[in-house]
């Protein structure tokens, strides 16, 4: 990692530090009722209470000087949540991304395609995966296949649209050129409009992702009896604020995660993209 790497990611980490800072000195000072919003210190008890087995937590609180909450409830669910979530996530986005790159692709190359299904998803489009949650559970009962329903649908309207913007958009210039080359269709559409709208799909991913994030989680507070969204609505029925900012946090470190591994993805992909040879 370059010097420079190392230089943005502590520029970065400035203002999270502050604002920790700050959180802990308001809660330290005793300004904010600790059951509302408990410390940063607290919240890092508990994440490694969920964190960690029983046993494992343990000997990690004896080598801490021991002591603390009986409240800390240590389970060791983190992993099992995270894995679940995830596994959600990542199915739910494969179907939804699966489904739109091929709609997408075929209405931005087409007119007659483009006509005869936008006005279906434009109507489609602005209704919210959370409406879809009745009717989810009608269809498919509870348990993963609601839950990825909802993922899958969260997804695939941001890598539907891009896509059919990435096809549409290419420059003219391109398809003169091709044209005049002799490219026939299949070969036009291969060698130049594809790779010409990856940009624009890889950023309806990452996007899409992003979305399927945000639906698994809601979907877990209706859907399923595991993950990190339906342990956040567990620790809001015995009021766990704690164990609630702990669960957000993860969620947060999740979705950072994935982005960071999107990014990486698009710049390799792009490698050959102006302003990315560096």
């Amino acid at each position: 990692m370059t010097k420079r790497r190392w230089q943005d990611i502590a520029i970065g980490l400035v203002v999270p530090v502050v604002a920790i800072a700050i959180w802990q000195w308001v809660a330290g000072m005793g300004w904010v009722n600790e059951n509302i919003l408990p410390s940063p210190l607290q919240v890092w008890r508990k994440w490694v209470a969920y964190l960690l087995p029983l046993q494992d937590f343990t000997t990690w609180r004896e080598a801490n000087g021991g002591g603390g909450k009986l409240a800390w409830l240590v389970s060791g669910e983190l992993i099992t949540d995270a894995l679940g979530s995830l596994y959600r996530v990542i199915v739910g986005f494969l179907v939804g991304a699966g489904l739109a790159l091929p709609i997408g692709l075929s209405m931005g190359a087409s007119r007659v395609a483009y006509a005869w299904l936008n006005p279906l998803f434009q109507l489609l489009r602005p209704i919210p995966p959370i409406a879809y949650i009745p009717l989810s559970i009608l269809w498919f009962g509870l348990g993963n296949p609601p839950a990825i329903f909802l993922i899958a649908l969260g997804a695939f309207f941001p890598v539907l649209m891009n896509t059919i913007a990435g096809v549409r958009q290419v420059d003219g210039i391109y398809l003169r050129a091709a044209r005049n080359l002799g490219a026939s269709g299949p070969t036009m559409f291969l060698r130049v409009i594809l790779p010409a709208a990856v940009p624009y799909i890889l950023t309806g991913m990452r996007i899409g992702i992003g979305t399927a994030f945000i639906v698994v989680i809601v979907s877990e507070m209706i859907a399923v009896n595991n993950g990190l969204g339906f342990r956040i609505l567990e620790a809001r029925e015995y009021f766990w604020s704690d164990k609630i900012i702990a669960g957000m946090i993860t969620i947060g470190l999740l979705g950072l995660a994935i982005d960071a591994g999107m990014n990486k993805l698009n710049n390799y992909l792009l490698r050959w993209h102006r302003g990315l040879e560096h």
